[in-house]
């Protein structure tokens, strides 16, 4: 898988249209209705994966520490187009997206808001459950984190 990691600014329109689509396809199509476009993305670095046609097929979003929370770096946003799952795609995404976070940001603690039925992949890439589970947009979430190695 070819990936691609850009800051804001870096992204074609075309990039930025392909991927917005996806999150809009999962996280609201999918799941439930909620602002994605939350006026985070500027302040992001943007991973993702398109097929030969351009459309994105795989992407997250990546924060240094102090943008979301101000303990840690955070990722957020990871998703994968119905029809590639079940592909070890999102792990090479997150893989490759801790590699970044751990060899070019040297963020020592990331923390994501994880859907609760993932809770297993996530600690699989060695994240440990922190805090409470919780709602968030009707949907079971629960704290993870994780410390560079």
């Amino acid at each position: 898988m070819n990936w691609t990691l850009k800051k804001f600014d870096e992204l074609t329109l075309a990039e930025l249209y392909t991927t917005l689509r996806l999150r809009c396809e999962i996280f609201i199509v999918e799941q439930v209705a909620y602002q994605d476009v939350d006026n985070m993305d500027q302040q992001a670095y943007h991973l993702f994966a398109q097929d030969e046609q351009g459309e994105a097929i795989a992407y997250l979003r990546i924060f240094p520490k102090g943008v979301v929370y101000d303990h840690a770096a955070a990722i957020g946003r990871l998703c994968v187009r119905a029809d590639h799952r079940k592909q070890g795609i999102a792990a090479e995404m997150l893989d490759t997206a801790l590699r970044f976070m751990d060899e070019e940001l040297k963020e020592p603690l990331i923390h994501i808001s994880a859907q609760r039925y993932l809770t297993a992949f996530y600690e699989s890439r060695g994240f440990v459950i922190h805090g409470e589970g919780y709602l968030e947009d009707g949907i079971p979430h629960i704290g993870m984190e994780r410390t560079a190695k």
